[in-house]
Order: C-alpha cells, then structure tokens, then sequence
C-alpha cells in the first residue's frame, strides 16, 4: 500500500487540537445541572450526579448507591502520528485515561470514527480500530460497536463508561494545602509531535509515554488515599495544575526543575516545534501565574499541549514525581520557581 502520512490530513493533532480552555469556558458556562435531571413524563433520573461541568473534572459520576457509581467519558482527536496502528492505541489510551482520573476502572468502550472515505484507504481505518482494541484489551475493558461517519478529516477515539467506588473518587475540588503534587509522565510529548508531524521523525519514546495506561499509577493513587488529581493533557501541565487551583482554593507551587521531560523535548522547544495548542495554553494561564524567573522554554514546556500525558495528584506514589506542593490560596493560582 502506498505510505500515507495521517499527520499531513489534521490541522492540528492530539490534544493539541483541542477548542482552547478560555473559550470552551465561555461555551459551557451557565450549562451546569442543578437538581435531579428527569424525563418528559416527569420521572426522576436513576442514581445522582456527583461529578457533572461544575469544575471541569475528567469524566461524569453519577451515584447508584453508597457502594458503586459510573463513570461516563468520551474522547477522540485527529491523528497524533503517521502509524494508524499506534494512532489507535494512543487514541484508546487517551480515552480511557479519564476513568483511571476519577480513581476508577473502566468498563466497556465503544469507538468513534471519522473517516475521510475517498480520501484515505479504509484499510489505514482498519489499522486504527485494531490499535483501539488491543489497546482496550490490555486495560481490561470491552470495546464494542461504536459510530462512524464519513468527514473531512481522521479522527479517531472512545466513549468509556467506567466504575468507581464514591468513597475513592479523585476530584479536581479535594486539594489542601500542605499536599505534595506529584506528576506520574514526564512532559514533551506534544512538541515532539510537532517535530514528527513537520519532519516526519519518529520519536518512539512519546508512542510508548502515550501508549502507558494510567491503570497502575491510579490504582497506586486510591490505595494512598489520594482524593485530589486529574490527568495532563491538551491544557498543558499549568492549565490543568489552575484548573484544580481553582476548584479546590489553592494555589499550586510547581519547581521546574523537578519536572520531568521526555529525552528530545527541550530540543524540538530550541527548534520552534511548538503547536499553536501549546502558545494558547501559555496564553491563558499567564495573567494567573507567577513565573519568577523561568525561561520561555521551560514555560513553554510546562505549558505543553499532551496527549495522553500522566496524572497529577495531590499527595505521593512510588511511580510519581513530587514536583511542588499545594499552597494556601494567593493572589496568584500557580507559582513556577
């Protein structure tokens, strides 16, 4: 078959091209349930909603008794790298990262295809569905059916619905001063993609980081009583570090130098690799942080639009990184020394 590059059919890729923070705030604002949700007859909803757009928490919670809820998330993007097979488990992986972000397990899958028929051979369509499964079953959870439609451009991903146990839910809102922040996958993954999609160089390194379940370091979380996290993605490290600032009252102190970063990052930074994801997300946490004196390619970096990056919790865990601690509240939501 004749070589395709799937990075060359997206405007952006992975995470990187998400709607912006600052705007999806605006989009959704006002559009938070209050109350119990019923159907036209007027039947009460099963179970309550514990989780919902309040805070931006990774995935929805709905209550079923004292002992169990379910987790509901959805998550797909254009094409992060040129494999379809690697696009797929990236994809899946991403999807499923919601869950464990909640402190919970995932359940059954099922797909979500766009798929410029026409365009690209399904045979590459093949290819990305395969990596979505094996990546599915490496977690543990069904994947079955699903949806598809013929658009403009690939995109690729899962709508999960998970489990949890509510006494062992991680929320953006139970963060206290005093707690240790931990990030479990180094950064960098979003500007290597930016160097592969204009290069075409592979960077195995960020496939295997992007193709790492957060399952482990979850269940690692829950086990250490940690109730405070979510996972880093297409905010970057400092937009989701703000947006647990401020659904918990806190501010987050993060020391660069204890971040961890992905062999090649600092380079691809050095090279102008940077997608434009990453530029808004600097944007929009600027006028809350205090960068003291850190250099524009270490806010760069911390600012770095992943795609299926690793978790950031409140507390600590053996395959963790401490790399600062939550503050009392100040004028500022995140402090970088």
């Amino acid at each position: 078959m004749q070589p395709f590059r799937l990075t060359g059919y997206a405007r952006g890729g992975g995470c990187a091209c998400k709607i912006p923070p600052g705007e999806l705030e605006a989009i959704v604002a006002g559009l938070g349930v209050s109350g119990a949700a019923v159907d036209p007859a007027g039947v009460p909803a099963s179970g309550d909603l514990l989780v919902g757009l309040d805070h931006g928490d990774d995935a929805a919670v709905v209550g079923m008794d004292g002992e169990s809820a379910i987790v509901a998330t959805v998550d797909f993007f254009t094409p992060v790298v040129d494999d379809p097979y690697d696009w797929g488990r990236i994809a899946a992986c991403n999807a499923l990262s919601d869950v464990y972000a909640m402190g919970g397990w995932p359940l059954v899958a099922l797909n979500l295809l766009c798929w410029p028929r026409g365009v690209l051979p399904l045979e590459l369509a093949t290819e990305v569905l395969r990596g979505g499964r094996d990546l599915a079953r490496r977690a543990g959870c069904h994947l079955a059916g699903g949806h598809s439609v013929d658009d403009d451009g690939p995109k690729y991903g899962l709508a999960v619905t998970g489990m949890v146990r509510p006494g062992e839910m991680i929320t953006l809102t139970a963060g206290r001063p005093g707690l240790p922040l931990s990030l479990t996958k180094p950064l960098g993954v979003g500007v290597l993609n930016s160097r592969h999609k204009a290069t075409g160089d592979a960077f195995p390194q960020a496939v295997e980081a992007m193709t790492t379940l957060n399952r482990d370091a979850a269940r690692a979380a829950v086990s250490a009583g940690i109730r405070c996290g979510t996972d880093v993605t297409g905010f970057g490290l400092l937009g989701h570090a703000s947006k647990l600032a401020r659904a918990s009252g806190v501010t987050v102190l993060i020391e660069s130098a204890r971040v961890p970063y992905l062999d090649g990052a600092r380079e691809a930074v050095r090279d102008g690799f940077v997608s434009g994801g990453t530029r808004r997300n600097l944007d929009w946490v600027s006028p809350w942080t205090d960068f003291a004196a850190t250099s524009e390619a270490d806010r760069l970096l911390l600012a770095d639009a992943q795609t299926s990056g690793g978790l950031l919790v409140a507390g600590e865990i053996p395959s963790g990184t401490v790399i600062g601690e939550l503050l009392p509240r100040s004028e500022q939501m995140v402090l970088v020394c």
